[in-house]
């Protein structure tokens, strides 16, 4: 198993690409620490993760939160005596229905501390454990909209552009340090976050698969075998990258 005594930390681990990978890391042997905001969804990835025989703990965390992000970090280590790998996958879209004119403060300010701030409390936080641990790798959730515009989603697209910059700039401080720091960017994935702004827009869903060159979305398990692979040791000289999983949208 890829990750046999090695302890992984998965935020926004209650649902969509958070749970999958959590599934699949706890498949190769790892010892999770999941987190969300969303208690009830994390439970639920906690015992999907316990009645397939592997091993997890559940801890909120608000990862807009220092003191949270904190007191996760230090919770991982006091539970497993170490941390080696981290997923930072909690984010939220915001507005895919807004020019940037139309574009309330209160939204700016809520994408950017979650997908932004939070991000970088996370690393913040996880990196000297890591370090501490012998060394490891981290991977941020971006987005194909951190590589492309996104009209009407301006602000997600700015948030998850920033979340790559802070990727590439940390995995080059860290080169050194066996710590590698790598950014999925996903396309239109199958999960909740997409399936609520279908909701919002009936019309969204189809012109989500129209804009795929394989005319479907994509599904959570998907990326989490890229999020799994980048962490391993298969992926051992991969730093600082940002890898798209999006049937082919950004060759276009």
């Amino acid at each position: 198993m890829l990750f046999e005594n090695k302890s992984v930390l998965i935020t926004g681990a209650a649902s969509g690409i958070g749970r999958a990978s959590a599934l699949l890391f706890a498949r190769e042997g790892a010892k999770l620490v999941l987190s969300d905001v969303n208690d009830a969804g994390g439970t639920e990835t906690l015992a999907m993760i316990t009645d397939m025989g592997g091993t997890a703990i559940y801890h909120r965390c608000d990862v807009t939160s220092s003191e949270s992000v904190t007191t996760l970090v230090a919770a991982a280590v006091a539970h497993y005596g170490g941390l080696h790998y981290a997923v930072n996958n909690a984010g939220i879209a915001g507005t895919f229905q807004n020019a940037i004119a139309e574009t309330e403060e209160s939204v700016y300010d809520a994408v950017m501390a979650v997908n932004v701030k939070g991000v970088w409390l996370c690393m913040k936080a996880q990196i000297p454990a890591i370090l501490a641990s012998g060394g490891g790798s981290i991977i941020n959730l971006a987005s194909v909209a951190g590589l492309i515009g996104a009209p009407g989603g301006a602000v997600y697209a700015a948030s998850k552009h920033a979340v790559i910059g802070l990727t590439r700039s940390v995995a080059l401080e860290y080169a050194r340090h066996g710590l590698r720091v790598n950014a999925i960017c996903p396309s239109y994935i199958e999960t909740p976050m997409v399936t609520n702004l279908s909701d919002v827009d009936p019309k969204m869903e189809e012109r989500t698969r129209k804009a795929s060159p394989m005319k479907r979305l994509g599904q959570p398990d998907e990326v989490a075998e890229a999020i799994v692979w980048l962490c391993s040791e298969k992926a051992s000289f991969i730093n600082g990258t940002t890898l798209a999983i999006d049937g082919g949208l950004t060759a276009s």
